[in-house]
């Protein structure tokens, strides 16, 4: 039960923290690897997930009930098509609140999805504390702390234990101010497809955004590897 038939929520109760980058690289990661994905943008304002990626993403609303029942009952069909939720932080609460109500990790699990969860780690209390309470609340699920390289050192390791199986830390490499100005204006897709397809950019940063894309893609196939490998392992000892 590895990537491709999984839903992962990429999230963190602080604002401006790389989310929404994570959630890109991500939905550009499954299309690299030939996956079928679709994306869910929970956010409001501008330079959104929708904004980068339309033809992937569905603009979501977990205030209304409509809403968060058209939401829920996408993420838990096993359809073998990836789904990404770049979760805002207003939206934090209320929607993971309603994954416990809904026993979602559990269902997903049934409908044979993998669910995983992204956590953007930073050293405030309210992250922390968040971060456990989701340990506590989602055991079932895979919980992967996320560092942010350009939010400086990463939180102290024991406060972001990996949690699940196959978790392990994912980490965004620091991208250099001269080049976040491209990959921070909409549509710029986050892919080696986008990134060749930018001719506004120099030769040379091209080729250092496709280095930097390779970096992280390869902590997304760790992971995706060791979810798989866990799976497997499970599937064995219930034989």
């Amino acid at each position: 039960m590895p990537f491709r038939n999984s839903v992962t929520i990429v999230a963190s109760p602080r604002p401006r923290v790389g989310k929404t980058l994570l959630a890109r690289l991500l939905t550009g990661f499954h299309g690299a690897e030939g996956r079928d994905v679709v994306a869910f943008d929970l956010n409001a304002g501008k330079g959104t997930l929708a904004a980068f990626a339309p033809d992937r993403t569905s603009v979501s609303d977990v205030a209304t009930t409509a809403g968060q029942m058209a939401l829920f009952d996408r993420l838990i069909v096993a359809d073998d098509v990836a789904k990404v939720v770049d979760l805002g932080h207003a939206s934090f609460e209320a929607f993971f609140d309603l994954a416990a109500q809904l026993d979602f990790a559990e269902e997903a699990h049934r409908r044979g999805v993998a669910p995983a969860i992204l956590f953007i780690g930073t050293p405030d209390a309210t992250s922390v504390e968040a971060y456990q309470r989701l340990r506590h609340r989602f055991a079932i699920a895979t919980l992967t702390p996320v560092h942010n390289e350009l939010l400086g050192a990463a939180p102290y390791p024991s406060k972001y234990a990996a949690s699940g199986s196959g978790a392990a830390l994912v980490r965004i490499p620091v991208l250099a101010a001269a080049l976040r100005k491209y990959v921070e204006t909409p549509p710029f897709a986050l892919s080696d497809d986008g990134i060749a397809a930018a001719r506004h950019i120099p030769h040379d940063a091209r080729d250092e955004l496709q280095r930097w894309l390779r970096r992280v893609y390869l902590d997304f196939r760790d992971l995706d590897l060791r979810i798989l490998m866990a799976d497997l392992q499970s599937s064995l000892r219930q034989l």
